[in-house]
């Protein structure tokens, strides 16, 4: 039976990386919207923070989900969604050298990561800072020229709304000094200023010396500078800024109790602004195992306060649904009917051969023979399955007169191992100590 009529329009670009990404082992950055299944009650709960962070307000969640039940896989989905709908997006992964706060450049070096990924609608795959100030000077230096008035003083008047935040008096003037760089064409003080945005000035001295300013982004003030991005960025037109922060289980396995609790205080910091509604355009969403969350000795329940405000409806936890109104999005394992419309999408967006071969019984033989090797787990946590059926339509157009049952013949399929669950030794004794992590979606290998 033919297939190659039900396959969507996919562009190229798409398909290669969506191909590429899931068996390099990695979330594809584009074309996602051809291989998504399930999560429409998660996705809506986010769209709603979404539309509130556009209105001027914050949002923060939690997605929470055993090794390979998708986490990062929503957070991509949901940085297009939010920028399509005109948000800013930065993104990183936390990690021993990448933390909301820290003694030793942790904080500075989160910020510096999170501002090089910089998204935009017309820059989805980041590095959109330039464009962002340029935008600003540029709508600017057009509202000078309409209204009659110096472009000094248009860009004064936008950035005075930055002076109640704070190191808000030194982000609007390092804006200006970009838009002095700007209009003399003096290209390094313009330089100067988006290197100072991105947080990769490492002393005061050096800032002050290239711009006049007395403050850089430090360990100390990772948060404040994100929420004056977050002002700056409804000042130059987008809706706001979406934080994607994964790999919080790098939190959790700090050895000390004092760096450990240090980040948990931010946390804690932007969920009671959230919470409160004091903090403006701005939206969190933190990747995160469920031991993370509910670990009462090292996870985010070892802080007593974060404990108290992330407590879940019991009511909805006893009768066996999820309120969504709370900060903690659970995911739920996907379930075999999802996992088969996930390969079905996927043959589809692979066409060639493969797209004629693998009809639904070909894709139920596979999906028995996952079972039969590897348990529940081939759905539960289905990172193996996919990356062995990617393997299975590559071979099958390697060697086309060869029958599924004979190119499953002898395939040793295992379950995917989690680095998490591999914890520091008890006697790291210091602040930078933490278990050494590698790319959660890495998959386990499939040999044929």
């Amino acid at each position: 039976m033919n297939h190659a009529s039900a396959k969507p329009a996919v562009s190229t670009r798409d398909r290669d990386a969506v191909l590429q990404a899931l068996r390099a082992g990695v979330v594809p950055r584009r074309g996602l919207q051809h291989i998504q299944v399930g999560r429409e009650a998660e996705i809506k709960a986010i769209v709603a923070d979404i539309e509130r962070i556009l209105e001027g307000g914050a949002g923060i969640r939690f997605v929470v989900g055993d090794y390979g039940a998708g986490k990062t896989y929503l957070l991509s989905l949901i940085r297009a969604i939010a920028l399509e709908k005109g948000l800013l997006h930065v993104s990183a992964d936390l990690n021993p050298d990448r933390r909301l706060y820290g003694a030793g450049g942790q904080g500075r070096s989160l910020y510096n990561e999170l501002t090089r990924n910089l998204a935009t609608r017309t820059k989805p795959e980041g590095g959109g800072m330039t464009s962002v100030v340029e935008r600003f000077v540029s709508s600017a230096i057009q509202e000078a020229k309409q209204q009659g008035k110096s472009e000094r003083e248009i860009i004064d008047a936008r950035l005075q709304g930055l002076s109640e935040l704070v190191g808000g008096y030194d982000f609007a003037t390092v804006v200006e000094r970009y838009w002095t760089g700007f209009d003399t064409a003096n290209d390094a003080l313009k330089t100067d200023a988006v290197r100072w945005l991105r947080g990769e000035f490492s002393t005061i001295t050096d800032a002050r010396k290239a711009l006049g300013v007395r403050t850089i982004i430090d360990d100390d003030n990772v948060y404040d500078g994100l929420k004056l991005f977050a002002r700056f960025a409804k000042l130059s037109g987008y809706g706001g800024l979406l934080v994607g922060l994964d790999e919080l289980v790098n939190l959790h396995k700090l050895q000390n109790s004092q760096a450990r609790n240090g980040n948990y205080e931010q946390i804690l910091r932007i969920l009671n602004d959230a919470i409160a509604g004091s903090a403006e355009h701005i939206g969190f969403i933190f990747g995160a195992t469920p031991e993370t969350v509910s670990d009462t000795r090292r996870g985010l329940f070892s802080y007593a306060a974060l404990q108290s405000r992330l407590a879940e409806n019991r009511f909805a936890a006893q009768h066996g649904v999820q309120d969504f109104g709370g900060p903690i999005i659970r995911l739920a394992n996907l379930t075999p009917e999802d996992l088969f419309v996930l390969l079905t999408k996927l043959r589809d967006v692979h066409g060639g051969r493969s797209a004629q071969v693998l009809d639904h019984a070909a894709i139920a033989s596979f999906l028995a023979f996952c079972l039969q090797r590897i348990g529940a787990a081939y759905f539960q946590t289905p990172r193996t399955t996919i990356r062995a059926f990617l393997d299975l339509m590559a071979v099958i157009e390697l060697k086309p007169e060869a029958s599924i049952a004979d190119l499953l013949e002898g395939v040793a399929v295992e379950p995917d191992h989690d680095p998490a669950a591999e914890d520091l030794p008890e006697a790291a004794p210091t602040d930078t100590a933490a278990a050494p992590t590698g790319p959660e979606d890495d998959l386990t290998s499939f040999k044929l």
